[in-house]
């Protein structure tokens, strides 16, 4: 049956996205420079990231006021209404820095804990995809309107396409290349588009086999996560954890299991 609740949710999430995306697509100034760094001197912030987290949160805080924020730009709103909204308004800053289209818009509402409601905005590839929890995965653009989702269907590991991305730590950055090296004999081939939510999205859609990475935060993952379960995927972390910060893996069900075992005799999830 379907939730009311989340189907306003979702509603408002996907205004929120196009909103934003639109800003970041139409806005870009053409001087854009770092506003911050986080991390690291490579780890940036733009003004653009900052106003589009606030037209994010200041969209929804107009039709739910009672509900709370965890944003990376630094919204964080407890909330009294059993929903809490996460939000990366720009995630694959960098890409977005340089020009490159590969920049996404992610937007997750949790209920009690749990994620039930995910929109991710590529405004460049004229994509969003969306998913509510137990209601599948779709994508929507202008060209080819809304399509339902669903991951590939599963190859041996040793013909698998998978995707990681790395830290701006230079220490972790190091040791992410020593397990990419040790992965890349044994797959398809490697990518790296610089987005988590556009990897996830990308495994959802049949693009990818699989997708790892470690050092997301919640931001990162929360609605590609959610669109990339719905489509069929398997989600993760090392071995019976849900995906957290020290490893997140996303792949189809035949490649997912030997992908984070592989991972897990690698190290990926540590120095």
């Amino acid at each position: 049956m379907t939730d009311p609740l989340h189907t306003e949710l979702l509603e408002l999430a996907k205004e929120a996205a196009r909103r934003a995306g639109e800003l970041l697509r139409d806005g870009r100034p053409a001087d854009l420079a770092v506003a911050a760094t986080k991390s690291s001197p490579i780890d940036v912030v733009t003004e653009m990231d900052i106003a589009a987290e606030k037209l994010i949160t200041g969209l929804i805080s107009e039709h739910r006021p009672d509900d709370g924020f965890l944003g990376e730009e630094g919204a964080s709103v407890e909330g009294s209404s059993g929903i809490r909204w996460i939000i990366d308004p720009l995630d694959g800053t960098v890409n977005y820095l340089y020009g490159l289209p590969t920049w996404a818009v992610s937007i997750a509402a949790e209920q009690d804990g749990e994620t039930v409601v995910g929109v991710v905005g590529i405004p460049m590839r004229d994509e969003t995809f969306h998913a509510v929890r137990g209601r599948g995965a779709w994508r929507t653009s202008a060209r080819e309107g809304e399509c339902a989702l669903s991951c590939r269907p599963t190859a041996p590991l040793d013909q698998a396409l998978v995707s990681t991305g790395f830290n701006y730590v230079t220490e972790v950055r190091a040791h992410q290349a020593d397990v990419a090296q040790r992965l890349i004999p044994l797959v398809r081939d490697i990518r790296r588009s610089g987005s988590a939510a556009v990897d996830l999205c990308d495994v959802a859609a049949g693009r990818l086999d699989g997708y790892y990475e470690r050092g997301l935060h919640p931001w990162d993952l929360a609605a590609g996560d959610l669109i990339a379960r719905e489509a069929g995927a398997l989600t993760g972390g090392r071995p019976g954890e849900r995906p957290a910060r020290d490893l997140t893996v996303a792949a189809t069900p035949g490649v997912f299991e030997p992908l984070q075992r592989l991972l897990e005799d690698a190290g990926a999830w540590h120095d």
